[in-house]
């Protein structure tokens, strides 16, 4: 299964959120979401703006590039990235093959 799909240049990821970790990681694949543990709580949007900053540095992208198209208020979300680089998509391929 695959977390991500390529639309209009851009990369819609599925993403499962797990927050309040010990520390900040990407865990891999949760059926056919990624997932990704991180340190802040769900309180007031605070994950979600960490959840941005963690990927984007994580990833080397810049911040404008990452946005939550849904799931705000869930663990499940949908991420649009734009100008996804090919060290990212590599990434998430290696994913699917684990």
């Amino acid at each position: 299964m695959s977390c991500f799909e390529e639309k209009e240049g851009c990369l819609i990821l599925n993403v499962r959120v797990i927050p309040r970790a010990s520390k900040d990681s990407i865990q891999g694949l949760m059926g056919d979401a990624l997932k990704v543990r991180i340190q802040a709580p769900p309180v007031e949007g605070k994950a979600n703006a960490y959840l941005v900053k963690f990927l984007s540095k994580h990833w080397k992208i810049p911040r404008g590039n990452i946005e939550i198209l849904s799931g705000e208020t869930g663990r499940n979300k949908r991420i649009r990235i734009t100008a996804p680089t090919a060290e990212l998509r590599k990434e998430l391929l290696s994913f699917g093959e684990g």
